[in-house]
């Protein structure tokens, strides 16, 4: 089968390597020349697991090719997959108004973009308004994105469940038939209506992030009761009511696509008439999560900081990503460069991004190694829960620190073990 996929997401990459993995044609459009040449070298905006060698390989077998969006559809093609960014509902609406009417085609149109409630339906009077949709010739479905960062190709290739919101039984068919190759050990779709899709995906991560903003809340309440927020953690994830994922309480929650998604959800509520008190309030404790650590720094010194050094481990707003969209660090950031601290930083990949969000500053400076980021601080802070921080070098981490203090952001370490090898702990309501 011929596709066209438009889009820089990294839907919108996955999909498309995917989808040419399993022998289909795929033509991706991107948004600049400048990206479709840094793509044919090799080199992928997203530091996804397998994605980047993906790609090469499915050029390489001419399964894959890469240009514009002002590029047309193939001639071959009768598929459309939209993974645009959800800012780009305009250019959507423009790809399908310079879709080709000759030769005859019945096109299908993917929306897999996070768009507001109702795109869906908008699109498909688009495709009404060149002609080409209706029942029987045009039909755009919605296919939201669920993939998450750091698992994109897995999550796409091995899913646990597709949503598709479609009730044109042509479109249905094809659509299954496309994501037949990654849906054999059971059938993991189903199927709504556009505007159901649409709305479940919103709703999935507004839950995830009220849950997150929860046990944050319950942490700190745990701070006051001297009470061991972990142990709390597994009783309730022990109540099959309630599950144990996402239950782990920390410094907040970043990431561009998982906020805007919780953002957009409330002002669907608002524009609809509802109050959005909920949703208001989870982004409300996720923001001033994000000050968690510092606020624990500020009562540690007696609120002198003004001259002192805190290295922080991990900026990326969560472990194998590259990307600082929203992430809890920037907040931290802000605060102690405010206050007058002078901040050294390691992240094992998101380091250019932070330099090109700070600029040139005196009181940030990056490090290539954590050891080295640490040496002489008066505290490290741990914000993002990368592999490589489980389990340092404690004596060595010691040695080179001017004050033993740590402020575990993600809970990773054992306070008491911490403890014993002469660190100052704070955890986010740990004991």
């Amino acid at each position: 089968m011929h596709l066209d996929v438009y889009g820089d997401t990294l839907g919108a990459m996955v999909s498309a390597g995917a989808l040419a993995s399993s022998g289909n044609q795929v033509q991706l459009h991107l948004s600049s020349q400048e990206l479709v040449d840094r793509l044919n070298k090799g080199r992928c905006p997203y530091r996804e697991p397998g994605l980047a060698e993906l790609l090469t390989e499915q050029r390489k077998v001419g399964r894959l090719s890469l240009t514009t969006c002002q590029t047309p559809p193939s001639e071959q093609s009768a598929v459309v997959w939209l993974a645009l960014s959800p800012d780009l509902l305009d250019e959507a609406h423009e790809v399908l108004r310079e879709l080709p009417t000759q030769p005859k085609r019945d096109w299908l149109v993917v929306n897999q973009s996070t768009f507001p409630v109702g795109s869906t339906e908008a699109l498909q009077a688009s495709l009404e308004a060149v002609g080409v949709g209706n029942a029987t010739s045009g039909a755009v479905v919605s296919l939201p994105d669920l993939l998450t960062e750091g698992a994109a190709l897995q999550g796409f290739m091995r899913a646990d469940h597709w949503l598709l919101g479609t009730n044109v039984p042509w479109a249905q068919r094809l659509v299954y038939e496309l994501l037949r190759p990654f849906n054999r050990r059971r059938d993991s779709i189903m199927l709504m209506l556009p505007r159901e899709a649409e709305f479940t995906k919103l709703a999935i991560n507004g839950m995830l992030a009220t849950r997150l903003s929860y046990m944050n809340d319950m942490a700190n309440l745990a701070d006051n009761l001297n009470v061991d927020i972990d142990r709390v953690r597994q009783g309730m994830g022990a109540d099959k009511r309630i599950g144990e994922a996402y239950l782990y309480p920390g410094c907040g929650f970043g990431g561009l696509s998982f906020s805007r998604d919780v953002m957009s959800l409330a002002s669907t509520l608002q524009t609809s008439g509802m109050q959005a008190q909920l949703l208001d309030e989870v982004l409300h404790i996720n923001e001033r999560q994000k000050e968690a650590l510092f606020r624990k720094l500020w009562r540690h010194y007696g609120t002198h900081l003004p001259g002192r050094k805190v290295a922080i481990w991990g900026v990326a707003f969560k472990p194998e990503s590259s990307r600082i969209d929203n992430a809890p660090a920037l907040r931290l950031l802000e605060a102690l460069w405010a206050q007058g601290v002078e901040v050294h930083v390691h992240d094992p990949r998101a380091l250019p991004a932070l330099a090109e969000w700070a600029g040139e500053r005196d009181d940030l400076i990056l490090h290539e190694d954590p050891y080295a980021a640490a040496r002489e601080a008066d505290a490290l802070m741990l914000v993002t829960e990368w592999k490589a921080y489980w389990s340092p070098d404690l004596a060595r981490l010691k040695a080179v620190m001017n004050e033993p203090l740590l402020l575990d952001g993600r809970n990773i370490w054992d306070p008491t073990f911490m403890k014993d090898n002469g660190f100052i702990y704070y955890g986010i309501g740990r004991r």
